[in-house]
């Protein structure tokens, strides 16, 4: 395996979780689970030369995504986009255009509301990228690619999850077929500075236990203080390179291990567990926990694409939330913990049973 950025040959393994179901291949409920279903390695290697955390191998067909955009996401897109206008980053009357997740959402019209124009494919004043440019298997030409839709003078925002996050929160599960790069804002400065381009102004934000926002322009700039702390810090975390990623895979275990127990408490005083959310990151912890329908009941979920399917490598099915509310459950696994808020006001008699298994 070459690194996805500089094609180095020299990308250790850092997190092998084995093989696992493809996370965005729903099977219809009452379909089989076949063997070949989970005969898909999931591992996470980091370049010694660059430190890019990747993907490294990907034998998987990708399927059109079924979810729905949760609100804490709608919400961080008017957040970070209102800071943006705030700080004189942009303004009304620029163009704007964007790489949009394959996930959904869109900060487009946010952008739109306030003011931005669409760029109609010209480069533009503004590009924004929100989680999505982990998703090109080809980083070097998805670094290439963003800023030749920079105008010059123009500004990239592209905003991902942290790697320092993942390592700190141990979001092993984060790792999933079709999310091509994990980043450090080292990694993320060597690619953009490979495509031309450098990290001006950085801001942190608590969405998903901590993302961060990056603007990037042509040439060399002194880059801001923010900048220069979140890299010492990363530098201080060990981050930066292969070495302190080692910690991820010392966590999986006994993390499968509290949630393995954790189910079967429930199961022992004859409970009924069920889940909330079929995203992706759960299938990662289903398939290591061996969870199967007699563990938990079903999974709800809103995406009326999901209901009616299955969890990924799993037989365990899933519903739609009226029927979770129908069922009257003793708890709830709250798969995605960002979500907690926006289920709670949507099933108040369910809001106290909403638990995150660890």
């Amino acid at each position: 395996m070459r690194c996805r950025a500089c094609d180095s040959e020299n990308v250790p393994v850092v997190l092998d979780l084995g093989r696992v179901a493809p996370a965005d291949l729903f099977p219809p409920a009452e379909s089989a689970v076949e063997a070949s279903e989970t005969g898909h390695d999931l591992v996470m290697g980091c370049c010694a030369d660059c430190a890019l955390a990747q993907l490294l191998t990907d034998d998987t067909t990708t399927e059109q995504p079924l979810g729905v955009e949760p609100q804490a996401l709608r919400d961080h897109a008017e957040d970070a986009i209102g800071r943006l206008v705030d700080g004189g980053w942009i303004r009304a009357g620029q163009s704007v255009a964007e790489f949009t997740s394959p996930h959904g959402g869109s900060w487009t019209p946010v952008a739109v509301d306030r003011g931005l124009i669409s760029s109609d494919g010209a480069p533009a004043d503004a590009v924004l990228d929100s989680l999505g440019v982990m998703h090109d298997h080809d980083q070097r030409a998805a670094f290439t690619a963003r800023a030749a839709a920079t105008a010059p003078g123009g500004t990239l925002f592209l905003h991902f999850h942290s790697l320092a996050t993942i390592v700190r929160l141990d979001q092993w599960m984060s790792l999933r077929h079709g999310h091509y790069a994990y980043y450090s804002l080292s990694a993320l400065r060597r690619l953009l500075a490979d495509a031309g381009m450098s990290v001006v102004e950085a801001w942190e934000f608590d969405l998903y236990g901590g993302t961060v926002l990056v603007a990037a322009r042509h040439g060399w700039h002194e880059p801001s203080a923010t900048v220069s702390r979140i890299l010492d810090d990363e530098h201080a975390a060990g981050v930066d390179g292969p070495s302190g990623l080692q910690a991820l895979q010392a966590s999986v275990g006994a993390m499968v291990d509290r949630v393995r127990a954790q189910v079967d408490a429930v199961r022992d005083r004859g409970g009924r567990l069920y889940a909330y959310g079929a995203a992706s990151r759960a299938v990662a912890v289903f398939t290591l926990a061996g969870l199967t329908a007699e563990d938990i009941t079903a999974v709800a979920d809103s995406s009326s694409g999901k209901q009616g399917r299955r969890m990924p490598g799993t037989d365990i099915p899933i519903i739609a939330p009226s029927e979770l509310v129908d069922a009257d459950p003793e708890s709830v696994w709250l798969t995605l913990p960002d979500l907690r808020s926006e289920v709670s006001a949507a099933y108040p008699t369910l809001a106290d049973r909403f638990v995150v298994l660890d």
